[in-house]
């Protein structure tokens, strides 16, 4: 009986490549998913405390009363960096949701009718990409004020022009399939098109590009709030408390490298979460993540 086995070569790249990926996006998704319980269940359950309260002197170091110390008002870091953090991603999830809808309606627009509609559409998305990301937002906060729907306007406008190409893209190639000729063909309606057969075929593209803007969105709300033009005080979010632990770096240090440790390993994780959706989703575009 003759027998068949792959080269040692690929057997030896199957084995050292999948495993540090598959390793990587559970370790992300599990460092996300931590984040993301212990915010939301602080809310429920203020285990923190009350992250106005002045519970003890100013400046504290980290102790068993007080785990992550306290700031410059003698409050609770704990209790404002679960608060901040809970802001933070309500704020850049629903912004992503927003720019989710925007994107989807005008891609596949853009992509199924082309023509003047797909130029306009591109050339407005052109326009917005053009602009550095923290110049928009910054333009948009000094047209809107200070402030949540500052944030939410900055997140919506720097993530759509990106996602709305990449959804386009995506579209145009599914409407070249015989399947969506055929429904043309039939006389089925160009939204029963759009919404029934394009949008399930791109909903690998959508769910990819929306983990990227999430972590774009994040770093919007934190650099605006850092130069004072996002969330307000008493409210927190991460770039707030980067901002006031920058001013007691020497001598309170925790109270910039905990909430920016949270920012980065936030970041980090959405990144490598899409990038392993992308790698499954598109074979064809598989990278290596180490």
């Amino acid at each position: 009986m003759t027998t068949y086995s792959l080269p040692l070569s690929k057997k030896k790249r199957a084995v050292k490549t999948r495993p540090p990926r598959d390793a990587l996006f559970i370790a992300a998704a599990c460092a996300l998913g931590l984040i993301v319980l212990v915010a939301v269940a602080a809310a429920v359950i203020p285990f923190a405390g009350d992250p106005a309260k002045i519970v003890g002197t100013r400046l504290s170091p980290p102790s068993a009363a007080y785990p992550l110390g306290t700031d410059a008002l003698g409050r609770s870091v704990l209790a404002r960096l679960l608060e901040g953090t809970r802001t933070t991603l309500v704020l850049s999830t629903l912004a992503v949701v927003c720019t989710a809808v925007i994107s989807v309606i005008l891609g596949l627009i853009a992509g199924y009718a082309g023509g003047w509609a797909r130029e306009v559409i591109m050339r407005l998305s052109d326009v917005l990409y053009s602009f550095p990301s923290i110049v928009l937002a910054i333009l948009i906060a000094a047209v809107v004020g200070p402030g949540q729907v500052a944030v939410l306007s900055s997140i919506v406008l720097v993530t759509v022009p990106l996602m709305t190409r990449m959804v386009s893209a995506a579209a145009m190639s599914v409407a070249k399939r015989d399947f969506v000729t055929t429904a043309k063909i039939s006389g089925v309606s160009a939204p029963v098109i759009l919404f029934r057969h394009l949008l399930p075929n791109v909903s690998g593209t959508i769910a990819v590009q929306g983990t990227y803007a999430l972590s774009v969105g994040i770093l919007v709300e934190g650099g605006l709030s850092f130069l004072g033009y996002g969330v307000q005080p008493p409210r927190s979010s991460l770039g707030l408390l980067i901002q006031e632990g920058g001013s007691y770096m020497l001598q309170a240090p925790w109270l910039l490298f905990i909430p920016a440790a949270v920012l980065v390993v936030g970041i980090l994780s959405i990144n490598l979460i899409g990038d392993t959706m992308r790698d499954r989703l598109d074979p064809r575009e598989t990278r290596s993540l180490v």
